[in-house]
């Protein structure tokens, strides 16, 4: 209780600011949420559902206080396959399968692998995931027909006619217009929330008055929001291997997707408010309300970039801001749902456009030479990786590439001098990391045929690290003994004398521990 009461006076001058900036994220919550329904393939107020319980429960555990979770298009995209191929009740199982991967992953301390995350493989990701937002929109420009095939009615999807093509062009180019622009008069509301409220009062007087109708959220769901609490759910299926096959593999992609989005979103939060969060709390806070989340019927959900920022820049600041958020969130679907059915389809693909513009990260474009190659290469392998597999996969391609070409580059960095002293013995000197990515250039470095009868290698100025590079010196001593010269090592270094003792199988190496230089 002491702590309780402490925690609370040392973070009651935020609250006014939490409890504000939640509401907002509230009210920007509701377009996203239904926008990522329409991208998995589930009804609107499954993803409204998931969002305020992922909100809740994420908010409470949390690691990084500030930081918001609810339903998104990285985990929608994930489950999207599986959700048409098997149905809702294996999107729970995945589900809850995921959240207990999450939790594994926060109990086993992955979070400080995350650290090894480059950068160049940070922003292919977030590339790559505005393209894959991107395209996934244009399936709503899309309608169902039914053509008669020798006698067989059968459903396909079709463009919309050019006319309606056209008109919902001009109103998704409406909102993203407002969205963009709405902020240089006030930022007192959330301009995501004025452009779609904007473009649904116009898309209601049109209907009123017979000029046209715009697909609203309830005609592309095909039925009315009706706000209610989510309940508990048990999976409607029996636990067996079979059924594990098949959700395992979605299941243990999404916690990835899910955990990679925390770490980069922690980030952003940590850089933004000078502070530090946890990451493997954030993990465990991730999976709890993924649990939560398939329990309740709920589609998964992870943290989520943009919302974070507009919840800091509205000055929230502790876990409060989070659950204000969810229940505010709660409170607008049960009673507001009415509003949410008339929203047009156009106004929330508009919202998603500008989601993409603001997740690219343009200035990768404009680096130049600034930047090294290898870079853009990590950069497009992840975008491309990201937009033809999965998020997990291309950022674990990203990490390996930029770990081999990091490894290649420290390689060539290898560098000797040559010298023989007065008693006719020739020293190479060797300046730079000996380890399984220098080893080549490391044994062409030697003349074994026409130095002299005793050489000393000189590790004064070098670095071995693994047990490739001891490899490599007692590759180097043995083709020195067979041609029947003397080959040392002096002055190693303590890891290379740690190696060295631990390696018995090393026989050709011997160390002059009594060298003096000359």
């Amino acid at each position: 209780m002491d702590k309780l009461i402490t925690a609370f006076n040392q973070n009651k001058k935020y609250f006014k600011n939490d409890a504000l900036s939640g509401i907002t994220v509230a009210l920007a919550l509701i377009p996203e949420a239904i926008a990522f329904a329409f991208v998995a393939g589930v009804s609107p107020l499954l993803s409204l559902q998931t969002a305020v319980i992922v909100a809740f429960v994420a908010a409470i555990f949390t690691g990084r206080p500030g930081m918001i979770s609810a339903s998104t298009a990285a985990i929608a995209i994930v489950l999207a396959p599986l959700i048409a191929a098997h149905g809702l009740e294996y999107l729970f199982a995945t589900v809850v399968l995921m959240g207990i991967l999450q939790v594994l992953m926060g109990a086993t301390k992955l979070g400080k692998f995350t650290s090894i995350i480059p950068h160049s493989v940070v922003l292919g990701f977030l590339n790559g995931l505005a393209m894959v937002i991107f395209l996934a929109q244009w399936e709503q420009f899309k309608t169902k027909e039914t053509i008669l095939v020798n006698g067989i009615e059968t459903v396909h999807e079709v463009w919309l006619p050019a006319l309606d093509m056209g008109i919902m062009l001009v109103f998704v180019l409406i909102t993203m217009s407002i969205i963009a622009w709405f902020p240089r008069i006030t930022k007192a509301v959330p301009s995501s929330l004025v452009g779609i409220a904007t473009v649904t009062i116009i898309a209601m007087l049109l209907d009123k008055y017979g000029i046209y109708h715009l697909t609203t959220v309830e005609n592309f769901a095909g039925m009315k929001l009706e706000g209610d609490l989510p309940g508990f759910h048990l999976p409607g299926l029996g636990l067996n291997w079979e059924m594990l096959k098949i959700i395992f593999p979605y299941a243990f992609i999404a916690a990835l997707v899910g955990v990679t989005e925390a770490a980069l979103t922690l980030r952003v939060v940590d850089d933004m408010t000078d502070t530090k969060g946890k990451m493997d709390k954030e993990f465990f806070a991730q999976g709890f309300a993924n649990l939560a989340s398939g329990f309740t019927g709920g589609m998964g959900g992870c943290a989520m970039i943009g919302q974070s920022i507009i919840n800091i820049k509205s000055g929230g600041r502790t876990r409060f801001a989070g659950l204000v958020a969810a229940m505010a969130l709660l409170a607008f679907i049960m009673f507001g749902g009415e509003l949410v059915n008339a929203i047009p389809l156009a106004s929330l693909i508009g919202l998603m456009f500008i989601v993409v513009v603001s997740t690219f990260k343009w200035e990768s474009l404009k680096y130049g030479k600034k930047i090294p190659l290898q870079d853009y290469v990590v950069i497009a392998a992840v975008s491309i990786a990201t937009v033809f597999l999965d998020l997990a996969t291309a950022v674990i391609i990203g990490v390996l590439m930029s770990t081999v070409m990091f490894a290649w580059e420290k390689g060539k960095r290898l560098e000797f001098t040559t010298f023989t002293r007065k008693d006719g013995c020739k020293v190479y000197r060797l300046d730079g990391i000996l380890f399984f990515g220098s080893v080549l250039n490391f044994k062409d470095l030697f003349k074994i045929n026409d130095d002299p009868k005793s050489v000393i290698l000189d590790l004064k100025y070098a670095k071995v690290t693994d047990f490739s590079a001891l490899e490599a010196i007692d590759s180097v001593a043995l083709k020195y003994k067979e041609a029947g010269k003397c080959f040392r090592i002096v002055r190693p270094g303590t890891n290379c004398l740690t190696l060295l003792e631990n390696a018995e199988h090393i026989a050709a190496v011997k160390i002059d521990k009594e060298y003096k230089s000359e």
